[in-house]
């Protein structure tokens, strides 16, 4: 992952943040955050294609607990937001803002999990229950950040990726606003 500080035309402060969500990348971007010093209000932008679901739950959380707004983009090299897609892992990180904003030609891709198991590690019994509990972590998260439970029908429609369109996301409070930026 990669991320750059940026002023926003509005007067905000952000922080874009583009690549892969890995298995360290939580740690990565509380310490992006620390250094870009966002206070509550001020913009994450998210390009990514999603990766680890935990590091994503984490990262939306930390979002969350310091109030900030998320907008699907990317930074040009002149500042300039631009549209880019956010997807799988990365909804979760979104999810975390306090606002969501949707940016014009923005993308938010959902799809089922799926388990990083080999076959035959655990008998179909627990893999039921590590479903049902991931699930439960799933709509307990997105309830908690606003997120209408419709989310989980969209989720578990696809094993590809299913782009929402604007009006799914703002009926499932997914968005929450208009870009503020210009």
């Amino acid at each position: 992952m990669t991320a750059s500080t940026v002023s926003v035309a509005d007067g905000r402060r952000g922080l874009a943040i583009d690549g892969r969500i890995g298995p360290a990348s939580a740690s990565w971007f509380r310490e992006q955050l620390d250094a870009a010093k966002l206070t509550s209000g001020d913009v994450v932008f998210l390009s990514s294609p999603g990766g680890a679901l935990d590091q994503g739950l984490i990262m939306g959380a930390v979002v969350r607990s310091r109030g900030l707004t998320t907008v699907v983009g990317r930074v040009d090299s002149s500042g300039r937001p631009q549209p880019a897609r956010c997807a799988s892992a990365c909804v979760f990180v979104f999810a975390g803002g306090k606002v969501r904003e949707a940016m014009p030609r923005s993308m938010l891709g959902v799809h089922q999990f799926s388990s990083t198991g080999a076959k035959g590690d655990e008998s179909a019994g627990d893999l039921v229950s590590r479903t049902q509990r991931t699930t439960g972590i799933i709509l307990d998260y997105m309830t908690q950040m606003g997120v209408s439970p419709s989310i989980m029908q969209a989720m578990t429609a696809s094993k590809d990726i299913r782009w929402l369109t604007e009006k799914e996301a703002f009926e499932m409070n997914l968005v929450t606003a208009r870009y503020a930026g210009s």
